[in-house]
């Protein structure tokens, strides 16, 4: 097999990223709409419902009976595009994101004083994007579609009423698709060729949580997502432009593989009781997304023969750099009962972005994001519980300078998004 890279397209791992998701890189933050109201601060150790499968497993020993939690959130959001130059023409609309929903599911299952067991359904990282047609940035990324979803069974054990761990393996399914569309111009032939990129895998990893009754009011939790290592087999197609002769460029399918981390994660958070009505949250994450240095995709049997004389060009040993670097989020968060049935929620949050002004590309357009949060807890019954939350993101200005031996891009990017969330919690 031939080692080789798609020279104007970048991986299915950077086609997940976006400017546009409630967390750094491309992860997803949307596993818990209670949390989403107080911007995800203390997210650890709070243990509310039976999303603390995600958010840590040790909560789930704090959980009484069996529970369901189930929702909801969408994302909304805007891109403006400035400044756009480079060596194609087309337009710049942005708005490359659709309106996106993002479900989760969990259970949990308290067996006895010291074990519960639960389960758990969601997306942890993933988004669409998806410019216009006649994008000018096209021959650096013109659709991206990728999914994560995660299945995780959980069991937790409670020392005594202080202490609590959990465990929980992950079964990880990605499947994504990749388009950009190469101009020959600088060759002499006009019309956007199509490059498309498909794979799938699926994988495992873990999530474990240690929850610490510190005093009777101060409750502290520390999580660890693990990284997860893909090999996605698929293939890439090559469809040319009608003007292009068949032995400049042809149109061909070839197997391909492509091989990528998604980053472990460590969360520390403290929840404190300030009284019986007030509640405050804090949080901080790390996240290593400096595993993210370069991307390559590995084509079988591409030669001139095959594809014509370009295709060596348009798909050869070529590493795209990306360089990502490790990335801390702040939060801090309150809550407020206002009724025995009403609680009110809301949050500001700080993500830092891990991409870096060199080779920040149309894909992942990112800087560094504030968010800021409120949410409603609507206690239906004694046994089920609706909650619904807002985020507003703003991100800083960022630019995008990209070239290579087919065209050059450059823009400003101002991203921001608006996030909704419906969730309900069932005991029983």
């Amino acid at each position: 097999m031939k080692k080789v890279m798609l020279k104007t397209t970048l991986s299915l791992a950077v086609a997940m990223a976006s400017s546009h998701v409630f967390a750094s890189g491309f992860a997803l933050n949307e596993q818990d709409v209670a949390g989403m109201g107080t911007g995800f601060a203390g997210r650890s150790s709070t243990a509310e419902n039976a999303s603390t499968v995600y958010g840590n497993p040790a909560g789930m020993a704090r959980l009484e009976g069996q529970q369901i939690t189930g929702g909801v959130a969408v994302i909304d959001a805007t891109t403006n595009i400035k400044d756009a130059g480079g060596r194609s023409s087309g337009s710049n609309k942005g708005d490359m994101v659709p309106f996106t929903g993002v479900p989760f599911g969990f259970y949990t299952n308290k067996l006895n004083d010291q074990w519960a067991i639960g389960f758990g359904v969601y997306a942890p990282f993933g988004l669409k994007t998806d410019y216009e047609s006649g994008f000018q940035g096209r021959g650096f990324g013109s659709k991206s579609e990728v999914s994560v979803i995660t299945f995780q069974p959980t069991v937790s054990y409670a020392f005594n009423d202080k202490v609590s761990i959990g465990f929980g393996p992950t079964i990880n399914r990605i499947d994504g698709t990749l388009e950009s569309q190469p101009n020959l111009a600088g060759l002499g032939f006009a019309g956007d060729n199509k490059v498309k990129v498909k794979g799938d895998d699926t994988a495992l990893g873990f999530n474990a949580g240690i929850l610490v009754q510190a005093t009777d009011t101060t409750r502290v939790g520390l999580t660890y997502h693990s990284k997860v290592k893909y090999k996605l087999e698929g293939h890439t197609e090559v469809t040319k432009a009608a003007t292009v002769p068949s032995f400049v460029l042809a149109n061909n399918r070839y197997d391909a593989s492509l091989k990528v981390d998604t980053p472990e994660s460590w969360d520390l958070s403290v929840t404190q009781e300030l009284n019986d009505a007030w509640k405050l949250y804090a949080g901080a994450t790390w996240t290593r997304w400096s595993r993210l240095k370069d991307i390559t995709i590995n084509n079988e049997g591409v030669t001139a023969a095959s594809g014509g004389i370009a295709a060596p060009s348009l798909v050869s040993t070529i590493t795209e750099p990306q360089n990502w670097h490790d990335t801390w989020a702040y939060a801090l968060g309150t809550s407020y009962q206002l009724t025995k049935q009403v609680v009110l929620r809301t949050g500001l949050s700080f993500d830092q972005s891990p991409t870096n002004n060199t080779d920040r590309s149309p894909r992942i357009p990112t800087g560094d994001r504030t968010i800021f949060s409120v949410g409603l807890g609507y206690a239906v019954m004694d046994n089920m519980t609706v909650d619904v939350a807002y985020s507003y993101l703003k991100e800083e200005p960022v630019k995008v300078n990209k070239s290579n031996a087919l065209g050059s891009y450059s823009s400003k990017y101002e991203n921001s998004a608006n996030g909704f969330g419906l969730g309900v919690t069932y005991k029983f």
